[in-house]
């Protein structure tokens, strides 16, 4: 039984109603995975690259294809579009709500998907790939923002990292896909891949016409009535039932304190403790990309094809393959183990790989047989540390930094430099891999890159990585009020109610949330002994 993630005792209600609209609001990462992985496959099919050639021809086979400048702004234009998205996820998801946000996001998703399935040139895919990297940047903004706020607290790491067991699936299905069609000599090679995703967008739009708002972006509006509704359906659950009114009546409290501490800008975001924990967040989101994963997913084909791999887009369904079946364990580790563990496990085992691979590469060279079949078995192997670790830990923790006020700016913003970054090692990678004029040529050399960041990512996590397994999103803000360092957050117990130090806040706005707490405490003892009996009186 101890293997088990058990619901803790006492808890009233169902949390299946709110793991279900979690995992299918997950299904987002599906588009996210796919649109990211496909292009991969299609940068490498003869029909493609002989269509969209402007005259140049590969040195490695003599055949038409792109150049190293337009594959880094085929590849790396999605990223800028994502980019762009995942800022704008904040305020369309602040002002339509969380659920209307993924609709906005699925229709721009539709118009790029449009645009490169007509596309028969260069400037007119390149189109389709930003509007498409726009509406996936909203999504991958607004899904985990969405999941963590209708989470119960003891699952709802799973449940966020279930958005990455998406995305892997999304990958798996693209190699699938691509793989398929990739011997096709006429424009179904490439269209037929991308005009797929139509169907995983009509999923998620059709789905969140009936999926409920979240509770606290109700209370962030002022409509208590309805949060009390959403938060019925989500716990299965009363509106009158004394579980259901204490958790809507600490989510309400606690965004009133702090909004009682101040405003709620993009400036507050950067201010004081706010600002640390949007660092913190950035930080993981850029760490995640700069382990060299989308290098995998992005240029793995061309890259195992240039390298003189047989069947480059079998191993890349290999790689993919083996994606979506670690990301499995990460969901228990990450209720298990906890984030911090989890993510320095991650971190450990993607530096070693990263670096033999290189050595490898470097060494003996990607031509020998041998020295092919290591350097595919870790970077498999690799791929588990990646999928099991950073990939969803990194959208649960993110999920999980920020109080209500700031929530969806914060995790926009977090978002956006995961695409920021992405968009960089899109735009870059080529420049650094490939032969010819101009380009580094650094071949197998650049796994050295990937493994010095993943040796960054150790150090990052034990001294900016707060645990929050078990806590609840209103305790998150108590453990950085009162735990000074990261590597000292594991064990730690809540015990303010900010229900009861509402009134005390209210007229001591310069205390501290430790003197607020202490003071509710003392009323409360000195209340509890008003009430108590007195004692009787013996007659002499």
């Amino acid at each position: 039984m101890g293997l088990m993630i058990q619901k803790p005792e006492g808890s009233t209600g169902s949390a299946l109603p709110a793991i279900l609209v979690g995992l299918f609001v997950a299904f987002g990462g599906v588009l996210y995975g796919y649109d990211t992985g496909t292009i991969g496959g299609i940068l490498g099919m003869p029909y493609w690259r002989n269509q969209f050639s402007t005259g140049y021809k590969n040195k490695v086979d003599g055949l038409p294809d792109v150049t190293s400048a337009q594959t880094s702004e085929i590849v790396s234009i999605l990223s800028a579009g994502t980019f762009f998205g995942a800022l704008t996820a904040a305020p369309v998801a602040d002002a339509l709500g969380r659920r209307l946000g993924l609709v906005v996001s699925c229709i721009v998703f539709c118009l790029g998907v449009i645009l490169q399935t007509v596309a028969t040139d260069i400037p007119l895919f390149v189109a389709g790939r930003f509007f498409a990297g726009y509406g996936v940047g909203m999504i991958s903004a607004t899904i985990p923002l969405y999941q963590s706020e209708t989470s119960p607290k003891w699952i709802r790491g799973a449940i966020v990292g279930c958005y990455q067991l998406a995305i892997t699936i999304g990958l798996l299905l693209a190699a699938i896909v691509d793989n398929a069609t990739k011997g096709r000599m006429d424009s179904g090679s490439y269209r037929i891949p991308i005009a797929v995703q139509f169907a995983w967008a009509l999923v998620i739009f059709v789905g969140c016409i009936f999926l409920p708002e979240t509770p606290r972006w109700y209370i962030k509006k002022g409509q208590p009535e309805k949060a009390a509704k959403s938060l019925s359906k989500l716990r299965r659950l009363s509106v009158e039932d004394p579980a259901l009114l204490e958790e809507l009546a600490e989510i309400t409290a606690n965004h009133e304190y702090e909004l009682s501490l101040g405003q709620a800008t993009y400036i507050d975001c950067f201010k004081g403790i706010l600002g640390w924990r949007l660092l913190t967040g950035c930080l993981l989101q850029s760490l995640q990309q700069l382990t060299g994963v989308n290098f995998i997913f992005y240029y793995g084909t061309k890259f195992f094809q240039n390298a003189g791999f047989t069947n480059p887009f079998v191993i890349s369904m290999i790689t993919s393959s083996i994606n979506v079946a670690s990301t499995l364990p990460g969901l228990y580790m990450v209720e298990k183990w906890g984030r911090r563990n989890l993510l320095l496990f991650g971190a450990i085992g993607m530096a070693v790989c990263q670096f033999i691979v290189a050595i490898t590469g470097t060494v003996v060279g990607t031509q020998n047989q041998a020295a092919q079949n290591s350097m595919i078995a870790f970077v498999c192997i690799y791929i588990f540390f990646f999928a099991c670790s950073w990939g969803p830990v990194a959208w649960v923790v993110t999920g999980e930094l920020f109080p209500l006020k700031v929530r969806a700016k914060s995790l926009s913003m977090t978002t956006a430099s995961n695409w920021l970054l992405n968009w960089a090692i899109g735009y870059a990678t080529p420049y650094m891999v490939d032969a010819g004029p101009g380009n580094a040529n650094l071949g197998a050399k650049v796994f050295f890159i990937w493994g010095g960041f993943c040796f960054v990512c150790i150090f990052f996590v034990w001294t900016m990585i707060y645990e929050t397994k078990g806590l609840a999103l209103e305790q998150v803000d108590e453990l950085y009020a009162k735990v000074p360092h990261a590597w000292q957050s594991n064990g730690f117990v809540p015990s303010v109610s900010f229900q009861d130090i509402q009134d005390i806040q209210a007229d001591n706005r310069n205390l501290s949330l430790a003197q607020v707490e202490n003071e509710a405490s003392r009323k409360r003892s000195v209340q509890y002994n008003e009430g108590a009996p007195l004692p009787e009186k013996t007659l002499y």
